[in-house]
């Protein structure tokens, strides 16, 4: 029997990367998953990948309207969610002295706003015993530059993990925040970051010399929806190199 046998979990921006990995492992374990993307094209791509126990449902997590959508198809299908994967994000580089409040809204709007009331509206339909994750970063504590918009909304997120959890408590409602390092994953393929890429690779500051994958980080988001992490919570688990083979809490 599978970890995550019987649950119902929901994976926001599921269509691609970290989200489409979790969504075919937490499948793999026993689960039926919800995904969410902006782009059907990539969505209905992703739920034919994944290929069974999953249902994709085209939204921005930004755009409260579409999230009142979501949850009402979820609660109409399934009735409850045991497991939030709250992975919708985007990253784009502003340079201070070139920050827009276009840039600036986008940013928060989806990372911070899209978040927040993706777990607020969610919370009804978990019960008791529930696992809510969020998909942080390593930025949230480390300053690099360029960055500085996109590490602010990750700092609130995993801001959001500390405080939830004591609000949550009494329904015993698990809150833990990933925390990725450099993940290879699409924007990282783009010709923006292309350099900084270089520079990873060759400056050793990643031990390993390489990326880690999407499915590595998988892996840390099924120990942390299933059972086996009931005693974890509040935490930011920082996933750099060692994510092949265990979990820093």
């Amino acid at each position: 029997m599978g970890k995550l046998e019987g649950k119902i979990a929901l994976i926001t921006g599921g269509n691609s990367g970290i989200g489409l990995a979790t969504a075919k492992q937490f499948v793999n374990e026993g689960a039926y998953v919800f995904i969410t993307g902006r782009r059907e094209p990539q969505l209905s791509a992703a739920v034919k990948e994944i290929g069974r126990n999953v249902t994709g449902i085209p939204g921005d997590v930004a755009n409260l309207g579409d999230l009142d959508r979501l949850f009402a198809q979820i609660k109409r299908e399934k009735g409850k969610l045991d497991v939030v994967f709250a992975n919708a994000g985007i990253t784009p580089q502003t340079p201070l002295g070139k920050i827009t409040e276009e840039a600036y809204d986008s940013l928060f709007n989806v990372n911070v706003k899209g978040l927040l009331f993706t777990i607020q509206n969610a919370l009804p339909l978990m019960p008791d015993g529930g696992s809510i994750i969020l998909n942080a970063s390593i930025v949230a504590s480390k300053g690099f530059a360029h960055w500085s918009v996109y590490s602010a909304t990750k700092a609130a997120v995993r801001s959001f993990a500390r405080t939830w959890t004591v609000d949550l408590k009494d329904h015993r409602i698990r809150v833990n925040a990933l925390s990725p390092g450099y993940i290879d994953t699409a924007p990282w393929h783009s010709d923006s970051v292309a350099a900084i890429r270089a520079n990873v690779m060759s400056s050793g500051t990643v031990p390993s010399g390489r990326f880690g994958t999407s499915d590595e980080v998988a892996k840390v988001a099924v120990f942390l929806a299933s059972d086996d992490s009931s005693y974890v919570t509040g935490n930011g688990i920082v996933c750099r190199w060692w994510c092949r083979t265990g979990v820093s809490l």
